[in-house]
């Protein structure tokens, strides 16, 4: 039992907790499939993995920024984040190699839902994810089921998250076909349901073909904010001149002296700003190297191994379609979620943090998917969705983890929130009964949904005269 144990600890931590590993592996076995020459298989995975390694070096640029901008904005509001008791390290300390089972248990299980169903269509793919999906879900059953045994964690959280990551690039897809009209690959990121939202909200309020941001028309003399590296430079610059105006100095002092002790804070933050910009560039710069590779190589795997099966990828790998989009989600949840910080500051309600990474990578994601339904002010509106829900959840949520790891709340993406919810709300219910019932309930909505999937494309295929792998693929 320990040979297994530690095999599946492995393979979460040097395989799925390491994405450019994880893409790499999955490009050359594509390529193998496909039977290509050795020197096109050899440079494909290579490629592949030096992109998403490109795409994370721009994440590590951005994200570093968003650090130092989230503890000037903090202070420019005069907010302190709440203390917990416990601490995401205790938790993982106590519980991650809970965590790593999961993952591994999951995966394999999702594999098999997406072999034996062709409605399943997606492979989740988004290694990271995969990681905060699995300690979302064990955090809150260890809450439920406090007294519960590492194998029963281990097996009732792998069904669950087995079923999440079968069932979210399905429920994304008909979004995604707006944005990826050839289907080449699914979304696979936890702001699917705020992106969902959006859809649904933003459809009154306009259309792609008349608002659409990348074909907004401005003044020759703006012209330069189509350039969307341009245009995050100023917006972020201006933001960050006004909470260095605001902040307080020590504070603001303590982070230009981190990336130089000689440096003005006042250059700090244009710097601040300009390397934000230049790690958006790095990022989609990358993103469009990987998917150059993964996704023709990934037929392979759909050819031989799971026919009719395409990858569903991170966030990132749709802002390339609208980056205008991309920030105008982004300026938008920011600008809610401050509005939200300081309406709960002065009503005692809740000090927030602000999230800088989640409000650009979900604002920047909803705001998008806002575009494709109702250009810019599906992506305004967006943006408001995702301040709002990243606030309220944050409030609602730090204490349900209090005895777990709080800065889970903090770190959330929008589907953390309903996970964590969800299985709550799942406590009273099972009152006296095992905690089994999650992953069995899980797994039967996740197969009787891929039936009733598979007998529509099964119909449709009849009609059309294609087999039901065909028709899955349309």
């Amino acid at each position: 039992m320990d040979i297994v144990k530690n095999i599946l600890t492995f393979l979460a931590d040097n395989v799925f907790g390491q994405v450019p590993i994880l893409i790499g592996l999955i490009t050359l076995a594509g390529l193998l499939l496909q039977r290509k020459r050795f020197e096109d298989t050899v440079a494909g995975a290579l490629r592949a993995t030096i992109g998403v390694v490109i795409l994370f070096i721009g994440i590590e640029v951005l994200t570093g920024g968003l650090s130092s901008f989230q503890t000037v904005l903090a202070s420019a509001m005069g907010t302190t984040p709440p203390k917990a008791d416990r601490t995401l390290a205790d938790f993982l300390g106590t519980h991650g190699g809970t965590v790593a089972l999961v993952i591994t248990v999951a995966f394999a299980a999702h594999v098999v839902n997406v072999r034996l169903f062709p409605a399943a269509r997606y492979l989740y793919l988004t290694g990271h994810l995969m990681f905060w999906v699995s300690a979302v879900t064990v955090a809150s059953l260890v809450t439920i089921a406090p007294d519960a045994d590492q194998l029963t964690l281990v097996l009732c959280g792998a069904g669950f998250v087995a079923a999440y990551f079968t069932l979210q690039p399905l429920w994304m897809r008909p979004l995604m076909l707006r944005v990826m009209p050839d289907d080449k690959f699914g979304y696979a990121h936890t702001s699917s349901l705020t992106a969902l939202l959006t859809g649904y909200v933003a459809r009154p309020f306009g259309s792609r073909e008349k608002h659409d941001t990348e074909k907004l028309k401005l003044p020759r003399q703006l012209s330069f904010f189509k350039d969307v590296n341009v245009s995050t430079a100023l917006i972020i610059a201006v933001i960050m001149l006004i909470a260095v105006a605001l902040a307080d100095s020590k504070v603001v002092g303590e982070q230009a002296a981190a990336m130089n002790e000689s440096l003005s804070p006042w250059v700090w933050a244009l710097l601040v700003a300009l390397r934000f910009a230049g790690g958006i560039a790095i990022l989609l710069f990358g993103v469009r190297m990987f998917l150059a590779e993964i996704v023709p190589a990934f037929k392979g795997v759909s050819d031989k191994v799971i026919p009719g099966t395409r990858p569903a990828l991170d966030a990132p790998t749709v802002f390339p379609v609208a980056p205008t989009a991309v920030m105008f989600g982004f300026v938008a949840s920011t600008a809610t979620f401050l509005i939200c910080l300081g309406i709960f500051a002065a009503a005692g309600w809740f000090t927030l943090a602000p999230p800088m990474i989640m409000l650009f990578f979900v604002g920047g994601a909803t705001g998008l998917f806002g575009n494709v339904v109702a250009g810019w002010r599906g992506a305004l509106i967006g943006g408001v969705l995702t301040g709002l829900i990243l606030a309220v959840g944050q409030a609602l949520t730090w204490g349900l983890f209090q005895n777990t790891a709080p800065e889970l709340a903090a770190l959330a993406d929008p589907d953390w929130y309903a996970i964590a919810w969800l299985l709550k709300a799942v406590d009273p219910l099972i009152g006296g009964a095992s905690v089994w019932a999650v992953p069995i309930v899980a797994l039967a909505v996740t197969v009787a949904t891929l039936v009733i999937v598979g007998r529509r494309q099964a119909r449709r295929a009849g009609r059309a005269g294609q087999t039901p792998v065909a028709a899955a693929e349309k």
